[in-house]
């Protein structure tokens, strides 16, 4: 939170020529938000791995400043130096931060064991397909923004399940492939030294990918669609250590991009979005200032930040169409420059690595998908948005992960990092004598919930 403050500084230094007595307020109040969640997880999961809270603190920190930052760029020469510390954007970042900090504490104090998540693995799946389809079925006034249908709107309020069913759908992957895994690693032939499986083990892969490319023709996002199937084929790949079950993944998943992009030139109609995104992205700079202006100005923007930025406070943000949401990260990268952005990034891989570390040293098998998976799709996310910034696949209507203004992501964020806090936790926790049993909290043995394996399997 020093690190915050001292950006907040920099920014009404640069933006403002002064800086203001109570810049240090929203990073005082964050403090005080974090500590308490400390607090709690020391109480609650008092062996989860130290270092996921100060880390995802720190990115959550860095994105409520620049959307102060965004409120004083958007705010006129007279109205600047009297705009509050919790106005605008980054005042409501604030409230949503509280929000989903208080969410990940109910959970951590709800769910004293990962493994009694399993006992609502249908449920929580059925859910999950429920929140992905409820935006495709709606009118587009009450689920589009930006040509992807991807929210809930109604009255000046907006909600993406889509963060939510992420978990729900990981949750049910993550106890589906436990029961199934022997099955779905028998092999039938062996080609270029890869065993690849039966054709009859195919059936759920294939009906994630139909599912995913329902998602890309009628949500119109490539992003949500190849979330969702990367992180099945993933979780299906940790718990089969099957190679071949990454490349069918690819197979299937680049084929079927390909022919909704065929089929949105020559047939149109749900196909035809798709086709004007991919258009876009094969040259943004044919129609600069229609259809193509969004990524060409956050091209511009990562190209004037250069290696070291302009400063804190000294870009053009508002320049930037949806910086405070969609281009948060080429909006920071214009500030903080090339190796910023690198910085950052590191931030999300130590994440990802604390996750999978957990994965690793977690007793049972279906805490191992579930922190793998969970794992994977934060790193999943980060790569498909600042790969639809720069340019190296189509845009995306998805968020960046505790930097981007808006309630659901953060929200959805936060609770993924409770859920890896928790088994992390199980994980870390020590024996309590030699040979003695694991020292486990509340909710039984592993093979008491459902009869889930206990067997060590290496994601």
């Amino acid at each position: 939170m020093v690190l915050v403050a001292a950006y907040a500084a920099m920014i009404e230094a640069k933006a403002l020529d002064t800086i203001t007595p109570d810049f240090w307020i929203p990073a005082a109040a964050l403090g005080l938000v974090f500590l308490g969640l400390h607090l709690v997880i020391r109480w609650l999961a008092p062996y989860a791995d130290p270092a996921l809270l100060p880390a995802v603190a720190l990115l959550n920190g860095i994105g409520v400043g620049f959307l102060r930052r965004y409120d004083l760029a958007k705010a006129t020469p007279a109205e600047r130096e009297d705009l509050a510390v919790f106005a605008g954007t980054g005042g409501r970042q604030l409230a949503w931060t509280l929000a989903a900090v208080v969410l990940a504490a109910a959970l951590l104090a709800i769910l004293r064991d990962h493994r009694s998540l399993s006992r609502y693995a249908y449920t929580l799946g059925l859910a999950g397909i429920v929140l992905v389809m409820i935006p495709a079925v709606l009118p587009s006034r009450f689920s589009e923004i930006n040509g992807a249908k991807l929210w809930i709107k109604f009255g000046g309020f907006s909600i993406q399940p889509g963060e939510f069913a992420k978990l729900a759908l990981l949750t049910f992957f993550a106890y589906y492939l436990v029961r199934k895994r022997e099955v779905l690693s028998l092999a039938s032939r062996r080609v270029l030294g890869i065993d690849f499986p039966r054709g009859r083990d195919l059936g759920p892969v294939l009906v994630v990918w139909l599912v995913s490319l329902l998602v890309l023709i009628f949500e119109k996002d490539l992003g949500t669609s190849l979330l969702y199937f990367g992180m099945f084929v993933v979780t299906l790949y940790i718990a089969t250590e099957r190679v071949s079950w990454l490349l069918i993944g690819l197979i299937l998943f680049f084929g079927g991009a390909y022919l909704a992009y065929v089929l949105g030139s020559t047939v149109g109609g749900p196909f035809a979005n798709f086709y004007d995104r991919a258009q876009i992205w094969l040259d943004p700079f044919a129609e600069p200032y229609d259809r193509g202006y969004q990524l060409v100005q956050g091209l511009l923007t990562l190209g004037t930040g250069g290696l070291f930025g302009a400063g804190p406070g000294g870009g053009q943000p508002a320049l930037l169409p949806e910086v405070q949401t969609d281009f948060i990260f080429a909006g920071i990268g214009e500030e903080i420059g090339l190796f910023g952005l690198s910085a950052l990034l590191v931030i999300y891989l130590l994440i990802v690595e604390r996750g999978l570390r957990a994965a690793l040293a977690v007793r049972d098998s279906f805490g191992k998908l579930l922190a793998g998976g969970l794992a994977f799709t934060l790193g999943l996310q980060v790569f498909v948005i600042v790969g639809g910034i720069s340019k190296l696949i189509p845009l995306t209507g998805q968020t960046t992960p505790f930097l981007s203004a808006g309630g659901s992501s953060l929200m959805a964020n936060w609770l993924l990092i409770a859920l890896l806090l928790r088994v992390s936790d199980g994980a870390r926790r020590p024996v309590t004598g030699a040979g003695g049993p694991a020292a486990r909290p509340a909710g039984g043995p592993p093979e008491q919930l459902h009869g889930a394996p206990t067997e060590v399997i290496r994601p």
